[in-house]
């Protein structure tokens, strides 16, 4: 149904304030052989004083949930004439940084859908509300429908839809961090490479998708959106390499380290690969253990006491009886306060006139993006489209369905458009012209299980409860897990009395996606 609704993949790592640096580290998950994972003893982790050498550190934000990562390598696809060189050496270099600094990490090699699933799922358990949580990926990743999905090594994919099929999109892998409570997302993904499988339905690799994340997300990518990169000679993969020697660095913040691997990725390819990234953090969060400079404020404020001892003396003077007098005076300053409500007055008159006065409210670092992207060429249709998945994301539906008009406008044959500016229009009550634009991207793409659900739901708001069963029968039968469209043909066969099997399909739904009905709640259907 809403076709930008984010989760993400690959290295997670929860943050912790400054002050819990001392604390004993947290229980390393290791993996014992391929897929597996194990158990290991988190001492072996700690320096010297029981102080990480080089981990992550989070000021405020991610304090009270934790810390957990999650590292994946995948390297040996058997559609691949050979392994790749450095996936798994990657994974296991990051996974080392942050078993040095006490995170509780949990890794995985060469893993299948079935055991990349198992991983994702015992990760997601881990999150606890107001953590921070940090996720790496290296091997393949794909995208299509402008979203990224990294691919497990038993993936059989020769068409597109195959992708979404055996891949795990990094959008839904971002929200249920999210949903699971994590306050700070970290998503690190090197996957951006050339692969065995586009060849066969696109003929070129077209790299990743910049993501509609939600807010306390902070992304990087090892190559620009829509771009590869070439493989690298040495231990580590040039973007790795570099994303390691900056993690190690004290004093900068987290935006700093990736910021500064972007740059020594470009220098050292001559501009040829250039990594992307993308925050919409809402506190600063740091990779480095607290700079030795802190010592540095408490003298600082030493200093001051001694000016304001002088001062003292002269009090007892003005103490003399004459002061009674000047009460009188104080209450005469009082007339100025006056003059300042009536210049605020006018000030909130202004933004509720502008409905475009909204847009600054939510517009963070990903919707800046797009709008700079625009600015460079106001005819984007990708731009358009993905600033509408941001702000369908955000809940702004208004805003979201004008970017998807747009997008349709320089792009009149894109079904996702069409899908996702049906489902926001639905929301917004505007029911006709949401059936209009479902029929529409239908017409485009027959075979489309997501334009189906969002017809389903306008169907169901309308009160066309068989319309909505149909539409939701026939998503069904293309992807059987989709919560949306249990939960949709549950709520209508409620209304047609069928009291066990809605309530079957509910109840399915719910084990599926526990906000699910949340999610509907604020669509209108109870």
């Amino acid at each position: 149904m809403k076709h930008w609704v984010p989760a993400v993949v690959l290295l997670l790592a929860c943050l912790v304030p400054i002050a819990a640096r001392a604390e004993a580290p947290a229980p390393v998950t290791a993996v014992a052989e391929t897929g597996s994972i194990a158990s290991a003893p988190s001492g072996a982790a700690v320096a010297r004083g029981g102080e990480a050498p080089t981990g992550l550190r989070l000021a405020q934000a991610g304090a009270g949930g934790g810390r957990v990562a999650l590292v994946i390598g995948n390297a040996t696809y058997p559609d691949d004439n050979r392994p790749l060189a450095q996936p798994i050496k990657d994974a296991r270099a990051i996974a080392e940084e942050l078993r040095r600094a006490g995170f509780d990490v949990s890794t995985g090699e060469d893993l299948t859908k079935q055991k990349l699933k198992t991983a994702l799922d015992a990760f997601r358990a881990k999150i606890r509300p107001g953590s921070a949580a940090l996720l790496f990926f290296s091997g393949y990743g794909i995208q299509t429908g402008k979203q990224s999905y990294i691919i497990p090594v038993d993936a059989q994919i020769w068409t597109e839809g195959e992708v979404r099929r055996d891949g795990v999109s990094i959008e839904s892998i971002l929200a249920d961090m999210n949903s699971a409570g994590a306050t700070v997302k970290v998503v690190i993904v090197d996957a951006a490479r050339r692969n065995p499988f586009e060849r066969r339905f696109r003929g070129f690799s077209a790299g990743l998708a910049s993501l509609a994340a939600p807010a306390g997300t902070l992304a990087m990518y090892a190559a620009a959106t829509d771009k590869v990169a070439n493989e690298s000679d040495g231990e580590n993969s040039l973007f790795v390499a570099e994303l390691l020697k900056e993690m190690r660095s004290p004093a900068l913040n987290a935006e700093a380290i990736f910021n500064n691997t972007r740059m020594g990725v470009s220098r050292a390819s001559k501009n040829e690969q250039v990594p992307w990234v993308s925050s919409s953090l809402v506190e600063e969060f740091f990779f480095s253990r607290a700079p030795g400079g802190s010592v540095a404020p408490p003298p600082t404020p030493v200093v001051t006491p001694e000016p304001v001892r002088p001062p003292p003396p002269p009090p007892p003077p003005p103490a003399v009886t004459p002061e009674p007098p000047r009460p009188p005076q104080v209450s005469t300053y009082t007339p100025p306060p006056p003059p300042p409500p009536p210049a605020v007055t006018p000030e909130p008159v202004r933004p509720p006139s502008p409905p475009v006065a909204e847009r600054p409210v939510a517009r963070d670092q990903v919707i800046r993006d797009l709008d700079a992207r625009l600015d460079r060429d106001p005819r984007d249709a990708d731009a358009y489209y993905k600033r509408g998945q941001a702000w369908a994301e955000r809940r702004e539906y208004a805003m979201a369905a004008e970017d998807f008009g747009q997008a349709i406008r320089f792009n009149p044959n894109d079904p996702e458009a069409f899908n996702n500016r049906c489902f926001s229009r639905a929301v917004l009550e505007q029911l006709d012209a949401a059936l209009s634009d479902c029929n529409e991207a239908l017409r485009l793409k027959p075979q489309y299980p997501d334009a189906l659900d969002s017809r389903g739901l306008v169907h169901l708001k309308l009160g066309d409860v068989d319309k909505a069963i149909a539409d939701y029968d026939q998503a069904l039968r293309m992807n059987p897990r989709m919560a949306s469209a249990l939960f949709g043909r549950g709520k209508a066969k409620l209304r047609k009395g069928d009291r066990s099997g809605g309530n079957a399909d509910i109840d399915r739904a719910k084990g599926l996606d526990p906000t699910v009905a949340q999610e509907f709640e604020s669509y209108g259907v109870r």
